[in-house]
């Protein structure tokens, strides 16, 4: 592995956010999911949490969308809901839910420097009723136009930069997050051979 190679994977590891994270339920186009991968990738989530439990479990990923984010990735795939939402609600303290309703706060009124697992829904119908039972409230994305709406991965990349925006303020960026048993569980996933 050359020096620059490993410079940059070793500073990619020390900016990973072991505090946020996404779930996508049921999302279909497996081009949206790689869409999302590679947003994820860009602020420095290394765990992303997939639900499926309406449609076939994705056996791949659009490469084009990805540009092979999932390598890099800690890809958490579930079948059933509530297994997949006690493993987030163990390592993240709220929930919020994409869900347009009376009671949905604004995405920049979020917190989202705490700890914070985000719920995206699928194409479709958006983030099910079901789902929504494990949240602690619901986020909506502000629109003036007629379509309330964006696409899965468009909205899931606005919402991940205004975290990133807010978590670089507080200077989460500035020290290494990832605790040292993940940062030496990553860097030899990543090939990264063990300084002497």
């Amino acid at each position: 592995m050359t020096p620059e190679r490993y410079n940059r994977l070793t500073s990619v590891l020390n900016h990973r956010q072991p505090d946020l994270t996404v779930v996508l339920e049921n999302v279909f186009d497996p081009h949206n999911v790689s869409a999302v991968m590679r947003t994820c990738d860009a602020v420095g989530i290394q765990d992303v949490y997939i639900l499926n439990n309406r449609i076939p479990p994705h056996r791949k990923w659009g490469y084009r969308s990805s540009s092979t984010a999932a390598k890099w990735l800690s890809i958490h795939q579930f079948t059933d809901a509530e297994k997949c939402f006690e493993e987030v609600r163990k390592r993240y303290k709220k929930i919020y839910a994409s869900h347009l309703s009376t009671d949905s706060a604004d995405m920049y009124s979020l917190d989202m420097t705490e700890s914070i697992a985000l719920v995206f829904g699928n194409e479709t119908f958006g983030v099910s009723d079901e789902i929504r039972k494990y949240s602690d409230g619901d986020f909506i994305i502000p629109q003036v136009g007629i379509i309330k709406s964006l696409n899965i991965s468009v909205a899931c990349a606005v919402t991940l930069y205004e975290a990133f925006r807010q978590k670089k303020e507080k200077g989460h960026y500035t020290n290494r997050m990832v605790s040292e048993e993940t940062f030496r569980q990553l860097s030899d996933d990543w090939g990264i051979p063990r300084s002497t």
